[in-house]
């Protein structure tokens, strides 16, 4: 999956591009997932920030994530910027019925499909070997292109939320 994000992420954007990640409460359909690539491509192509425009990128992937990127090399996105951005996402939210800003539930790569599992679930699917300490799961706290390329996807005992299910 590694590999596959590489192919897709935009090649021209900086390392420290900043990155949002908002996850679904459930895969979208083929074509939900044709309009709402359509509403971000028609987004990230009119967005600014203080009169300017902003380098963004944004599309859904794997059907359960809509990831957006902004370069800020030339032009920050300001705070009316960021609040742009998620107007665009709770109107997805709206549309397609969905949950995108539920934090408390953690998607993991099980056979190589998206999992979704309610964070004080972990620990007794890791007991009852549902999971497994190296099942990757999507790290949705990343915070920057590099951090998305090499951090995004990584084994739940070498994520942030390990310490939690140990303890």
């Amino acid at each position: 999956m590694k590999q596959e994000l590489s192919n897709i992420l935009p090649t021209d954007f900086s390392p420290t591009s900043r990155v949002w990640i908002y996850q679904s409460n459930r895969p979208f359909s083929q074509e939900e997932e044709m309009e709402i690539n359509e509403q971000l491509h028609n987004f990230y192509t009119q967005w600014k920030s203080h009169g300017a425009d902003v380098k963004g990128w944004a599309k859904l992937l794997f059907s359960q994530f809509i990831v957006v990127m902004a370069d800020e090399n030339d032009n920050n996105v300001g705070g009316c910027s960021t609040d742009g951005m998620v107007r665009v996402i709770k109107s997805m939210e709206r549309q397609y019925q969905v949950d995108l800003f539920d934090r408390l539930t953690i998607t993991f790569l099980v056979d190589n499909k998206p999992q979704l599992l309610p964070m004080q679930q972990v620990k007794y699917a890791l007991e009852k070997g549902y999971i497994e300490t190296d099942t990757p799961l999507f790290n949705n706290t990343v915070q920057t292109k590099i951090q998305l390329e090499t951090e995004w996807l990584v084994p739940l005992n070498k994520s942030w939320l390990w310490s939690r299910v140990v303890n």
